[in-house]
Order: structure tokens, then C-alpha cells, then sequence
């Protein structure tokens, strides 16, 4: 199905005003991704080009870059977290559910949401079979939970032709991957129709700090002028924003009180509501029923 079969083009403007829970002009939700990186593999993204070139296997430094982000990175960005009280949401791999159990063991204690990511960080479009991938991805979050993702993130927004149908059929109720506005959506499958939440390529570390080479303070300012445009919007309608982070990037030391003081700075608004993905959902679909 070709993304305009799945969605029709709509104007924000021209659509019926919402108004979030407590008359709150607008939510965030907090992303954060976790991801094992496989050391027999070509890692997914590099901070080092080899000397010689290629993909060298075993590849040490890249996927040691990676492995500091869960080791310690992410350790700092959680003590931000709380430090709001906000509970995020935790995209994760499903083979990193046991690998990074003190990772898993630090949300869930929380109370953050957890969202599927792929059963481990590879392309969608090249993961041998996507149904299995995302049921062993389902069954590796609800072991660990006790309680099934409603959610799901492809690893780098990755899809096939037949993503949203299969997540429907496997029980899943939204999606982030389709980057295409500041409010949920419905996305049409070949059976019920799935809600598309907001998410964010721009204020996206990886977008940010790998691909575009910005300083870490970037990730601040854009985080900010993106937050003050998206209120603004929000006079007459809600809005959502999301902020993304993944350990590795932003839990690094120079670049972690950047995301610290963002998140700070957004707490102080007492009329924005820090919500996970499954609270947005059960809103929305509250308001606005399908």
C-alpha cells in the first residue's frame, strides 16, 4: 500500500480543536532508544572510519562507543529524567530486554512505557522475516513487563510495503514511524486502522549529532526553538513534540547537560504535560474516536 493510501493529506488548521487532559496546551514524551549492537555484524552507525577502510570485523571501537551508552550514558540521562519526574518511554531492541536488564529493571521500576523496537537494530526491509521479528520483539517486552507494547518504533524508522498491516495483526495500536505532523494520526491497513504518533527527526540525536556534525549544544537550542514554536501552535489546538535520545549520543559527557537543561527548562511550563506514547494514544482515541 503507497503511503497516500494509507493517509489522506489534512490541513491542521482545518481540523476540530483538542484539548489535552487538565487543559494542557500541549505534551512531550521522551524517547529513549536502546539498542544491542551485534559485534559479529556491521555496526549500525560509526564514530570512527577504519584506517583501511571497509567494515572491519570485529569492529572494537564503534561497538564500544555504542556499548558506553548503556554502561554509563544512559545512567546519566535517567538521573535528568527523574530529576522531572516525567516517565518516558523506552523504544528498545527485544534482545536487549535481558542483555541490558538493569536498563529494563530501571524503567519498568518507573513506570515507563515500553515500546517495541525491533528484535535487534537492523533495517526492517532486511530483517529476514518481519512477522517473526515482531512477535519474538512483543513476546521478549511482555516476558519481561508482564504486559504487552502497544507501540512500535521500526530501528531507524524503518518499514516494508506491509509494516502497519503487521503490526495491527499483531495486536499493536501505534506507530511512530511516520514523521509527518505535530498531532496523532490514522494510518489505514488492510484490516483496522492504526494511530501514527508524533515523532521527531529533528530533534533526534542522531539526526543532530551523527549526520549533520552539529556541537552539543544543538541539540539545546533546536530543542528549544522547537518547543516555543510548537506552543505557540498550540494557542488554538493541542500539540504534541517529541524529544529523542539514545544513550550513546547524549549520554555522552559533553553532550548530556544540553538534553538535562532542555528538559528542565520545558518542566517549568505548568500548562505542557510530559505524557508516555500509551497515555497520547488513550487521549486521543478518547477525543477522537475512530
Amino acid at each position: 500500500m503507497l503511503p497516500t493510501e494509507r493517509i489522506s493529506y489534512s490541513a491542521i488548521p482545518d481540523r476540530p480543536k483538542l484539548t489535552l487532559p487538565g487543559g494542557k496546551r500541549m505534551a512531550v514524551w521522551i524517547i529513549v532508544n536502546i539498542e544491542e549492537w551485534d559485534p559479529k555484524a556491521t555496526m549500525p552507525r560509526t564514530v570512527l572510519t577504519p584506517p583501511a577502510g571497509g567494515s572491519p570485523s570485529p569492529d572494537i571501537p564503534n561497538w564500544a562507543w555504542h556499548e558506553y551508552g548503556n554502561r554509563v550514558g544512559f545512567w546519566r540521562l535517567l538521573k535528568s529524567i527523574d530529576e522531572i519526574g516525567a516517565k518516558a518511554v523506552l523504544a528498545i531492541n527485544g534482545t536487549a530486554v535481558q542483555s541490558y536488564a538493569p536498563i529494563s529493571k530501571a524503567a519498568h521500576d518507573r513506570g515507563w512505557e515500553f515500546m517495541g523496537h525491533g528484535f535487534t537494530q537492523k533495517n526492517m526491509q532486511k530483517v529476514e522475516d518481519e512477522r517473526a521479528d515482531i512477535i519474538a520483539t512483543t513476546k521478549a517486552i511482555e516476558d519481561y513487563t508482564g504486559k504487552r507494547p502497544r507501540g512500535w518504533l521500526g530501528p531507524g524508522l524503518t518499514e516494508t510495503w506491509e509494516t502497519p498491516d503487521i503490526l495491527v495483526e499483531e495486536g499493536y495500536e501505534y506507530v511512530c514511524d511516520w514523521v509527518l505532523d505535530d498531532q496523532p494520526v490514522r494510518l489505514n491497513t488492510r484490516t483496522s486502522q492504526i494511530v501514527n504518533l508524533p515523532y521527531t527527526q529533528e530533534c533526534n540525536d542522531v539526526a543532530m549529532m551523527l549526520i549533520q556534525h552539529h556541537q552539543a549544544g544543538e541539540y539545546f537550542q533546536r530543542g528549544w526553538d522547537q518547543f516555543q514554536q510548537i506552543y505557540e501552535d498550540a494557542e488554538d489546538s493541542a500539540r504534541i513534540m517529541a524529544l529523542v535520545v539514545h544513550p550513546y549520543i547524549m549520554g555522552a559527557p559533553h553532550r548530556a547537560r544540553y538534553f538535562r537543561d532542555l528538559i528542565r527548562r520545558i518542566a517549568a511550563y505548568e500548562d505542557v504535560a510530559f505524557m508516555t506514547g500509551e497515555e497520547i494514544f488513550d487521549w486521543y482515541s478518547d477525543v477522537c474516536p475512530a
